[in-house]
C-alpha cells in the first residue's frame, strides 16, 4: 500500500506552495488507495510555534484536506511531532556513532565561518573540511574540558555517485563529493530535519515522499542515512516551484502567498483546490473545472510537470468567480456580512434582522465577484440617499432634455404604487414609457443613472426592487435638487 505524508515545519503560516503539496500528497494517496499522514517536523526550536502548527492544521482543514493518520487523528506510529519522537531518534544516532559512520564535531562557529570564507575566496563550494573526522578520546576530552558541546556529524563516504530516479524530474545524480560531512544532531542533542525526516519516513513506512523541489539537495543526504542504516529507500516527487507571472519566486509583491489570507479574502476552499491542483498538474482534455472527487479519480504523478508552475491570480479569480456562481445562495450570503459589516455598509443588528433585503443584494451582485470580499465594491449603490454620478458618461446621461419630465413621472408612478417588487417593476418602467414615449436606453439609461449614479451595473428591476419605493423616490429628489 502507498503510504505519503505532508510534513511541514511549524514555523509561520501555511504557504500556498505547501497547500499544492499536501493537495498532492492527498490526491495520490486517493488515487492509488494508500494512506496519507500529517507530520510535524518542529525541530527548529527557535522559529516553532503552536500557534503556527494551529494555523497549519485549520488551513489544511478548511481546504478539505483530511489525513488518514497523524497529528489530531492518531496511529499506530505516533508521536507526530519530530519534538517528541528524541527518545526514538537516539538509538540510530548512537548505532552510526559506534558504526564510524558518524562522530562528534566540536568546531565552533567561528571557526566554521573562517572555512566558509576560506573556500569561497579558492572559488569553492563551502563544505566542513572533516576536521574533527579523527579525533582520539583525548582530543573529545580536552575539548570538553573547554566547554565545547558538540555536534553530531554523518561521516558522508567519498567518490560515491548518488541517484535519485525522481517521479517528476526524472534521474538526478549528485556526487558525495560535493557534500561534505553534514550535521545531524546539533548541540542541543536535537535531531536536524535531514535526519528526523529519515527515520521518521522510513518508521511510518512511507513510499513516496513527494516535495517541493527546494528539497531535492537534501534528498542525497537522506539516502545516504538510508543506506548507512540498511533502510529501504522510498520513492521520490519533487514538484516544481511556484512562480508569480514575472517568472520569479512567488512572494508577496505577487499577490497573497498564506492560504489564510484566501480564506479570509473570501475565495471558496473548492476553488483554491481546483486551482492548486492545475498548478504543475495537467488533466487530459480542455476542462478545468474539478470538484474534490473528481480531482480523487483523475490525478496522476506522471503528468505533474518538472517546469516551474505559474500562479496567475487571474486564472484564480475566474474559477472562484465560477464557484461563487454555481454555489448556495445561502453560503455566499453568510460569507459576504462580515464583509459588509467591516466595510461599514451593515451592523450586526442590522444583518440579523434583514437577512432577506441582504440576500437580495447578494443575489444580484455575486455574479460579477472573484471573490466574496470584493462585495464591499459593488454593494455602494444599494446605500444612502445621496447619488454620486461615477463619471461623465453618467453626468452626459442626466443632461437630455427629457430626463426631468421623465424623473417626475417616474416619481409620480412611484407614489401611485404600494410598494416595489421584481414583478411589479417591470410594469412601472412601461407605464414611464406609455406616459413620457421614451424608449430604449432613453428610458431606462436615465432612470439607472439617477437611481445608482452607474451607467452600468445589476438589472435595473433587480435594484428598484432592492432600493424600494421610499428609497427612490428620495433618490429622485436628490438628483432634481442637485444634479440636474
Amino acid at each position: 500500500m502507498e503510504r505519503v505524508r505532508f510534513a511541514p515545519s511549524p514555523t509561520g503560516h501555511l504557504h500556498i506552495g505547501g497547500a499544492r503539496t499536501a493537495l498532492f500528497n492527498y490526491l495520490y494517496a486517493k488515487k492509488t488507495g494508500g494512506k496519507f499522514l500529517l507530520r510535524i517536523e518542529d525541530t527548529d526550536l527557535n522559529r516553532s510555534t503552536e500557534e503556527s502548527e494551529k494555523v497549519i492544521i485549520e488551513g489544511l482543514k478548511w481546504l478539505g484536506i483530511h489525513w488518514d493518520e497523524g497529528i489530531e487523528v492518531g496511529g499506530e506510529h505516533g508521536p507526530y511531532r519530530s519534538t517528541e519522537r528524541v527518545h526514538i531518534y537516539n538509538p540510530y544516532v548512537q548505532r552510526l556513532l559506534d558504526e564510524g559512520k558518524a562522530y562528534l564535531c566540536y568546531c565552533s562557529e567561528e571557526e566554521l565561518e573562517k572555512e566558509r570564507e576560506e573556500a569561497l575566496k579558492r572559488g569553492e563550494m563551502p563544505r566542513y573540511s572533516g576536521k574533527c573526522r579523527n579525533l582520539t578520546k583525548e582530543d573529545r576530552e580536552r575539548l570538553e574540558k573547554e566547554g565545547r558541546k558538540p555536534v553530531v556529524r554523518f561521516r558522508v563516504p567519498e567518490n560515491e555517485l548518488i541517484v535519485v530516479d525522481d517521479l517528476v524530474r526524472g534521474r538526478v545524480e549528485f556526487n558525495s563529493n560535493d557534500i561534505g560531512d553534514f550535521i545531524i544532531v546539533k548541540s542541543d542533542g536535537i535531531p536536524v530535519y535531514n535526519f528526523a525526516v529519515t527515520i521518521d519516513d522510513y518508521l511510518m513506512k512511507i513510499t513516496t515522499v513527494i516535495r517541493g523541489e527546494e528539497h531535492l539537495s537534501n534528498t542525497p543526504r537522506q539516502i545516504l542515512i538510508y543506506k548507512a542504516l540498511g533502510f529501504d529507500i522510498p520513492k521520490f516527487a519533487h514538484v516544481s516551484l511556484i512562480l508569480g507571472k514575472d517568472r520569479t519566486k512567488m512572494s508577496k509583491r505577487h499577490g497573497s502567498t498564506w492560504v489564510e489570507q484566501y480564506r479570509d479574502a473570501g475565495y471558496l476552499p473548492e476553488a483554491i483546490i481546483n486551482f492548486l491542483a492545475l498548478l504543475g498538474w495537467s488533466p487530459e482534455g480542455e476542462e478545468e473545472i474539478f470538484s474534490m472527487e473528481e480531482l480523487e479519480k483523475m490525478f496522476d504523478i506522471n503528468r505533474v510537470s518538472k517546469n516551474p508552475a505559474v500562479f496567475d491570480i487571474d486564472k484564480l479569480n475566474h474559477i472562484n468567480g465560477i464557484y461563487i456562481r454555481n454555489a448556495e445562495l445561502d453560503r455566499i450570503v453568510d460569507l459576504a456580512i462580515p464583509h459588509l459589516i467591516n466595510g461599514g455598509f451593515i451592523t450586526e443588528e442590522f444583518a440579523k434582522s434583514n437577512r432577506e433585503w441582504i440576500t437580495k443584494v447578494v443575489e444580484t451582485v455575486r455574479g460579477g465577484l472573484s471573490y466574496v470580499g470584493e462585495i464591499v465594491n459593488h454593494v455602494g449603490i444599494f446605500f444612502g440617499e445621496e447619488v454620486k454620478l461615477e463619471n461623465e458618461e453618467a453626468q452626459e446621461v442626466l443632461k437630455q432634455e427629457h430626463v426631468p419630465a421623465l424623473l417626475d413621472e417616474f416619481k409620480n408612478i412611484l407614489l401611485e404604487t404600494e410598494v416595489v417588487t421584481i414583478e411589479n417593476a417591470k410594469d412601472i418602467m412601461n407605464e414611464v414609457k406609455k406616459r413620457t414615449g421614451a424608449k430604449g436606453k432613453a428610458l431606462f439609461m436615465p432612470i439607472r443613472v439617477a437611481v445608482t449614479g452607474q451607467v452600468h451595473g445589476p438589472e435595473l428591476v433587480n435594484i428598484l426592487e432592492i432600493l424600494g419605493k421610499d428609497m427612490l423616490i428620495k433618490r429622485i429628489e436628490y438628483v432634481k435638487q442637485n444634479l440636474l
